[in-house]
């Protein structure tokens, strides 16, 4: 997908300009340019502030358009929805099960390379968020606790609450996350 070039579509059909959306997302309109230029790639945080401020979930921005006419209930590994990485190949890979916005829930198969984060903005949005890691260790912050989950343990907190995702450790890990409503 051409992030630039969907978010330029989207804060045009929203009627904003640039300068207007930056002040809304806190940025400056010229990260805003340069995101619409595919010169810059933003962090996930970036992104969901970004679409806060139009506002769209991260979910509603990603959308597929699935077959009508039929229920689709299975899907293979390449018909996932990639959200992440931003154009950035050692960043954060968040892959989404199906159309979150036809569902009430969310699922993600997520990755975090070596070092990598969500971004140093915390993310927040409603709903409530749950994962279990599969591999590889994950630093996780909720509001003012922070625990380091290894394979087997699980995570479980209104999304609502300031929260960031990190990999300390110096293999990828492996996380599958829900959250409900979609509004990631």
């Amino acid at each position: 997908m051409d992030i630039g070039k969907k978010l330029k579509q989207v804060r045009k059909a929203r009627g904003l300009s640039q300068r207007e959306l930056a002040a809304r997302a806190g940025l400056t309109n010229g990260t805003i340019s340069l995101i619409e230029q595919n010169k810059t790639s933003p962090s996930v945080a970036s992104l969901k502030s970004l679409l806060d401020a139009i506002p769209m979930s991260i979910a509603e921005f990603f959308t597929t358009i699935e077959e009508s006419g039929s229920a689709k209930y299975f899907y293979r590994a390449d018909e996932f929805t990639e959200i992440a990485p931003l154009g950035d190949a050692g960043g954060v890979s968040l892959r989404q099960l199906g159309n979150a916005m036809t569902h009430t829930l969310q699922l993600l198969d997520e990755t975090y390379p070596k070092g990598a984060d969500t971004g140093p903005e915390l993310l927040c949005h409603a709903g409530e968020e749950a994962g279990i890691v599969i591999s590889g260790q994950i630093e996780i912050t909720v509001e003012n606790q922070v625990r380091v989950l290894g394979p087997g343990e699980g995570y479980l907190f209104d999304s609502r609450l300031p929260h960031r995702f990190r990999n300390p450790g110096d293999v990828p890990c492996k996380v599958i996350s829900a959250c409900t409503p979609p509004t990631f």
